[in-house]
């Protein structure tokens, strides 16, 4: 290759966002307020609450370090049906040649079932997947402070709830931190570590130095409802299912921006009614936010996925996505009921308002401190939520187009039907008015 065709490649957006991820994700591991040389806890034994898809998930994870792993379930067929699902994922390895046998079963090996909390006094790290929901939570964290040793790590893969009030259960505030691992669990490159106000700098040490072992980009984050991802990938939503309210073809438009699968495509993926939980807790807390009820007709009828029937739907044993008649009814109709003109919205305008949603949380995401640094929330995205590597994540990209391009186009979506759902994060105007990026 010539030095003139190297530059130019150099050069390109596309090469800008491969270096981005590149130097983003080492910088993910670096904590402003904890230095490189802060003491870490040694993690000899783990322990994981929940053998369901999570959980079992969790528990690979570290067994395929190396660390031996008590299982705790609260009955016997749950903790069967969890050593199985585990072992059927090591022989589907076998199967592919990237496990031999003898590997399969010195893993099981370093996991042990049981019933009794009594049993988890020795791990030195302990991590709740149980049901999301904060009465659970604090039943699980009130038993570990009972149980657990003085100096054992005890973590919640929490995916949106206060890590504070769960860390306040215990008398142990300091040792409380979140690992929240993305599903699959096993698979999934991502995990946010979620610090609460009174963490100790050494747990987050210790965490991010695990994560490193167990093969994890892990990025830190603070407390706020849905952290990094989840708050982010909430205003994605809220926008794609406005636009099907207003004719878009939404998913097409997105996966052929580069993302490994669209909104819809993903949230059958997911379980449709794990969004539906976090808008009827919404709708709660602030009455007056607006959402499009399209996805809670859906689960209201029984759609929740992939199993079940979602936004597509599915034949048995096939995850192939096909377009729903009914559906397409359903959605009609629903833009019928609310008076919202159907239109036809071209793909540029569904990516800009998909993307430029995700960035504008993301500023916000940065003002209040939730993130220390824009390349932290790209490296989240890239990770954990299928955004195109060659475009570097959402604040990167909106780097490229140019936030003074960003502010615009949100300015002129707030303006459109459906556009109380924009307010301009005060950075975007800030940093567009000084010709400057989220990234220097």
């Amino acid at each position: 290759m010539s030095a003139k065709c190297f530059i130019a490649l150099v050069q390109t957006p596309e090469s800008r966002a491969l270096r981005h991820a590149f130097f983003g994700e080492r910088a993910a591991s670096k904590i402003p307020d904890v230095p490189a040389d802060t003491p870490v806890r040694e993690i000899r034994q783990v322990a994981v609450i929940g053998a369901g898809t999570m959980g079992g998930g969790i528990a690979m994870n570290f067994v395929n370090a190396g660390i031996p792993v008590t299982l705790l379930e609260t009955k016997q067929e749950a903790l069967e049906r969890g050593l199985a699902t585990i072992r059927g994922n090591y022989e589907a390895s076998v199967k592919k040649g990237k496990l031999t046998a003898e590997a399969l079963e010195a893993r099981m090996a370093l996991i042990t079932p049981t019933l009794s909390y009594d049993d988890l006094k020795h791990a030195d790290l302990i991590v709740e997947a149980v049901f999301e929901e904060l009465g659970v939570k604090e039943q699980v964290f009130r038993r570990l402070d009972e149980v657990a040793k003085p100096g054992a790590i005890l973590a919640s893969n929490t995916s949106t709830l206060d890590v504070n009030r769960i860390a306040a259960f215990t008398k142990r505030p300091q040792d409380v931190v979140s690992m929240h691992f993305f599903s699959t669990a096993n698979v999934m490159k991502l995990l946010e570590v979620v610090r609460g106000k009174e963490t100790a700098k050494d747990v987050l040490a210790t965490v991010m130095k695990l994560a490193k072992q167990i093969r994890k980009t892990a990025v830190v984050s603070g407390v706020c409802d849905g952290f990094i991802g989840n708050r982010m990938i909430e205003q994605y939503i809220r926008q794609a299912l406005f636009m099907l309210e207003e004719g878009a073809q939404v998913d097409r438009a997105i996966e052929k921006f580069g993302f490994a699968m669209g909104p819809f495509r993903m949230s059958d993926l997911a379980g449709n009614d794990i969004g539906w939980a976090i808008r009827k807790r919404r709708y709660q807390e602030q009455p007056d936010l607006h959402y499009s009820k399209i996805a809670d007709r859906l689960c209201e009828t029984g759609r929740f996925g992939q199993k079940t029937g979602g936004c597509y739907d599915y034949v048995a044993g096939d995850r192939t996505a096909r377009p729903s008649k009914l559906v397409d009814e359903m959605i009609v109709a629903y833009s019928k009921e609310v008076n919202t003109e159907r239109r036809k919205i071209r793909d540029d305008e569904i990516v800009e308002r998909l993307v430029f949603a995700l960035v504008n949380e993301g500023a916000k995401i940065l003002e209040e401190g939730i993130a220390s640094k824009a390349s932290d929330i790209d490296m989240v995205y890239l990770t954990g939520y299928g955004f195109p590597l060659h475009r570097g994540g959402p604040m990167l990209y909106a780097d490229t187009v140019g936030l003074y391009n960003v502010e615009r186009a949100i300015r002129r979506y707030a303006a459109q039907p459906n556009g109380d759902a924009w307010q301009l994060a005060a950075s975007i105007a800030e940093l567009a008015a000084a010709g400057r990026g989220f990234n220097g």
